[in-house]
């Protein structure tokens, strides 16, 4: 089927481009949508009475469009899951549920408007798209996580945390308690060896004096027996 395209469709064309469509996607979404209409004689001469009205029309959705865009563009929501331990979610989520999340972050977006090719069935961060008008959209990170916890450390490492993941966490974690007692019960031991050293020090000064000391006396001791023999 031949239409007349009211606005700019991404990979299909601009604003009064005559353009072949299949039947369904032109009865079921471009005609009662409002954007596009038959390829007809008497509607390409309609068009081209409205033709400046339509451009001026969409000039002004383009701009509150932008306006928006800077409100939305690089925000992070986060959509709290149940899943399993590869990070299989136990459902889904939906273009629905990240327009819900993104308007409870400030911004009214449709679902409409959430640009998913297929639900997201995984922990992660997905970047997506939202299209706030034919010619202007913006990417929101969606940050899919079992807590709130999870989606902070999958923000710092990029990516869905699995239980291999936290298995290998807590076998670093584990390893680094390890080193540190064994460090501890090293700098123990140095400590108890320098004690020792210092012990067998003092006693071995302590019986260097004892010999001085004696040897000192043993003179004395000889010079007054030789003064009792004098006659």
């Amino acid at each position: 089927m031949e239409v007349i395209l009211l606005e700019r469709i991404e990979k299909l064309g601009q604003m009064g481009d005559v353009v072949t469509v299949k039947a369904g996607y032109a009865r079921n979404f471009l005609l009662p949508q409002k954007k596009a209409m038959r390829a007809t004689s008497s509607n390409q001469a309609v068009f081209e009475q409205q033709r400046t009205q339509l451009e001026a029309d969409n000039l002004e959705r383009r701009q509150e469009a932008e306006s928006v865009a800077g409100k939305i563009d690089g925000i992070d929501v986060t959509i709290i899951r149940q899943a399993g331990d590869s990070g299989q979610l136990y459902g889904s989520v939906s273009a629905r549920d990240i327009a819900s999340s993104v308007t409870e972050a400030g911004v009214t977006v449709s679902r409409g408007q959430i640009v998913l090719n297929r639900p997201i069935k995984a922990l992660g961060i997905y970047q997506t798209r939202v299209a706030l008008h034919p010619e202007v959209s913006v990417n929101v990170t969606v940050n899919v996580a079992r807590t709130d916890e999870e989606a902070k450390l999958q923000l710092e490492r990029g990516g869905a945390i699995t239980s291999a993941d936290e298995m290998e966490a807590a076998e670093s974690a584990e390893t680094a308690l390890t080193i540190a007692d064994d460090a501890e019960a090293e700098a123990a031991a140095a400590e108890g060896l320098v004690e020792e050293e210092v012990a067998e020090r003092l006693a071995s000064d302590a019986v260097e004096e004892d010999s001085t000391a004696d040897s000192e006396a043993e003179p004395s001791e000889s010079g007054s027996n030789g003064d009792d023999s004098t006659p």
